[in-house]
């Protein structure tokens, strides 16, 4: 079924307005009406889904506060990169709750960051009962965006996510199809292993515009195809009844179209091709993340104000939206709904 907007998901909640992942993150973005929320899994060492964007959280909690948790700090290497800190497999559920959010970017978002210390953790079970609730109180479908984080590292210690998130999804009444629900993933080897396992619902291969798949790497080595080859028609074809989507970083949409001027040299030119190469085969194209204020912008809409000053979103979020994508992923829900509901009514 075509949709009359791109669907608007929040992005870690209303992650511009509260710490992400944290509780009125995500009360605050179904509140302001989004299509639906993104919630980012990894594991506890009990094997618990915990909702945070990287299983590294010195970063997003008060944990590095914790004298308790002092001996816990450490090096460790995720896909590939060196990384030191604290990890959600080193700790059981119990003791992840006893730790508060906080704000990823406390000196972009200030006020968000006054907002630190004061919600515990979540588990994915959280938010997806969350998001049901919201749905019948408000008397629409609400959907729910998984993201998988680190598929393979967590596979090698042996807490393998998809046997876990296939139970939990079951459990909290999403595993019929009933509930609007996309399984999305910088790995496609977990979202086969998940599609195997007969979860019903959408499924997305998440792109970055530069590097390879880590689960590939490993399988492959240096023969391991880029993200970019994926989004060439050749890589789009591979994905073909495999696969429902893939989500881009939105500079990917920014690119011209071949044989086309660039969108900063001229105004109005056509954007990249690759949604209209990927619609031509059957995938969706979501792209992420949407922000407004000047750090995240393309260089072309950055305005006076300095990095947290808001530049001219509404220009590049038109070329996003006239290249005919899916669904968007925003930090400020309520700007999204906002600009994309209004285009469209426009």
């Amino acid at each position: 079924m075509t949709r009359r907007h791109p669907l608007v998901i929040g992005h870690r909640g209303a992650s511009a307005y509260r710490p992400e992942h944290s509780r009125s993150a995500y009360d605050l973005a179904l509140a302001m009406g989004v299509d639906a929320v993104e919630p980012d899994v990894v594991v506890s060492k009990d094997g618990v889904l915990v909702v945070r964007h990287e299983n590294e959280i010195s970063g997003t909690t008060d944990v590095a506060d914790r004298p308790e948790f002092a001996h816990r700090r450490t090096t460790k290497t995720v896909d590939g990169s060196a990384m030191s800190g604290w990890f959600t497999e080193d700790f059981t559920w119990d003791e992840l709750a006893t730790l508060r959010c906080r704000e990823r970017l406390p000196q972009l978002r200030p006020s968000s960051a006054s907002f630190d210390d004061q919600q515990s953790l979540l588990r994915l079970r959280d938010v997806l009962d969350l998001v049901r609730a919201a749905g019948l109180a408000q008397g629409r479908r609400i959907g729910a965006v998984v993201e998988v984080k680190h598929a393979s590292y967590f596979e090698g210690i042996g807490l393998g996510i998809a046997p876990l998130l296939a139970a939990e999804l079951a459990e909290a009444g999403w595993g019929t199809g009933a509930l609007p629900l996309v399984i999305e993933s910088f790995e496609q080897t977990v979202l086969t292993q998940l599609r195997a396992l007969g979860i019903p619902g959408s499924y997305v291969y998440l792109l970055e515009g530069a590097g390879r798949p880590f689960d590939q790497v490993l399988a492959l080595g240096p023969k391991a195809a880029s993200y970019r080859h994926t989004t060439t028609p050749a890589g789009l074809d591979a994905l073909v009844g495999r696969l429902d989507g893939i989500s881009v970083a939105k500079r990917m949409l920014l690119e011209p179209a071949r044989g086309a001027a660039s969108p900063r040299d001229s105004p109005g030119a056509p954007t990249s091709q690759l949604v209209a190469d990927a619609h031509a085969r059957g995938l969706q194209v979501f792209t992420w993340t949407l922000r407004p204020e000047n750090q995240f912008l393309a260089p072309e809409f950055r305005t006076r104000g300095g990095r947290a000053a808001f530049g001219d979103y509404e220009a590049e979020w038109a070329l996003i939206r006239d290249s005919g994508v899916d669904g968007v992923f925003v930090d400020h829900a309520d700007l999204g709904v906002e600009f994309f509901r209004r285009a469209h009514e426009g």
